[in-house]
């Protein structure tokens, strides 16, 4: 059996790059800021025991921790065990969700730390790269969790990492070659895990990469939540077939020169054809693919969630995870079901407890 958890830190997701580290890694420092210590508490909310509620609304549970606990999974360059949390959830619900959302409550992001990080649990799916493997018992699961993710701020529901950590699910692993493991780099699949979707040759050797129009790409990231999915990462979700997989050019033996500008050894392109001879047909196929997931947001704190600090949380989640764009404030910012071209759906409302 293979685990396959993945720590990936992050840079300004209003800028184009990311960093990757694949081993784990953490969060903050000791003395961490928390922005829950104010008076105007929460009321209403459902106390499933001490330290569990959720709000009224059934869209968010907070989870509240010692400081000591809470401090440690915040601290850059450990080992963090998720399934402390993951196995309170599970004490209380059934196994029905496909992915546990952690996150903590800091104002600032803390040094040395990743903005988002995606445990895989599980790889049922064959033709997109990777092995098959089932680890979800180390979590509590019964088989049906795919991921966890974390972010140390509540604020990166909207502007990222969040479509890109969930994407992480998924790809890259060994999907198309890469210099950036884990990632597009110099790709154009030009999406979430970064990448151009066009490609200008300047002569000798030396290329530009554009996105969206524009000069400039990641090799790790792009942009945060400002970008929809790739179309070869739709493939790879199951949310298009092989013949509407596109080409994909990749870059050999790349070296930056500057923003967007790099060099190349050679183009090589590959073709839907070539990447079916490679991994084989995706199976389940685009036909039978799971197409709505179910997930639970957990919100850590080291205090009750202000009432102010709730309702953001429960606006930007309910934005985030809505079958239509979300409201005026978001702006060109996309959810997921816009991110996914309208073909998958996230429900983030949390079942009824089961019975003790």
């Amino acid at each position: 059996m293979i685990i396959r958890p993945k720590f990936y830190r992050f840079p300004l997701f209003i800028s184009l790059l990311s960093v990757s580290i694949f081993s784990f890694t953490s969060c903050s420092k000791d003395d961490t800021s928390n922005n829950n210590e104010e008076e105007d508490v929460v009321e209403d909310e459902l106390k499933l025991d001490e330290d569990f509620y959720l709000n009224k609304d059934k869209t968010v549970a907070n989870y509240i921790l010692s400081a000591k606990d809470y401090n440690s999974f915040l601290v850059p360059d450990t080992e963090k065990d998720f399934s402390k949390i993951t196995k309170k959830v599970y004490s209380h619900f059934e196994d029905e969700f496909d992915f546990i959302f952690i996150l903590s409550t800091e104002d600032d992001q803390p040094s040395g730390l990743y903005y988002g990080v995606s445990y895989t649990a599980q790889n049922d799916v064959e033709g997109i790269g990777g092995n098959l493997y089932n680890g979800t018992a180390k979590y509590g699961s019964s088989g049906r969790l795919k991921s966890i993710i974390h972010m140390p701020k509540t604020e990166y529901i909207k502007n990222g990492p969040f479509l890109h950590e969930i994407m992480h699910y998924w790809g890259n692993y060994n999907f198309i070659e890469t210099q950036e493991s884990g990632h597009w780099g110099f790709s154009s699949v030009g999406g979430q895990l970064g990448g151009f979707d066009e490609l200008i040759a300047s002569g000798d050797g030396t290329y530009t990469g554009k996105l969206n129009g524009e000069e400039g790409f990641g090799t790790f990231a792009n942009g945060g939540n400002s970008i929809a999915y790739g179309n070869a990462e739709l493939y790879i979700m199951g949310l298009i077939g092989a013949g509407e997989l596109k080409d994909i050019k990749i870059a050999k033996n790349a070296k930056t020169t500057k923003y967007g500008e790099f060099t190349a050894d050679e183009i090589i392109t590959l073709t839907a054809n070539d990447i079916v001879a490679k991994h084989g047909e995706r199976k389940p196929s685009v036909a039978t693919s799971q197409k709505a997931f179910n997930a639970i947001v957990v919100v850590i704190s080291k205090n009750a969630l202000s009432k102010d600090k709730l309702q953001n949380i429960e606006d930007d989640i309910e934005n985030f995870s809505r079958n239509s764009a979300p409201d005026a404030s978001w702006s060109n910012t996309y959810n997921f079901w816009q991110a996914t071209k309208e073909k998958a759906t996230l429900n983030i409302e949390i079942p009824t407890p089961k019975k003790e």
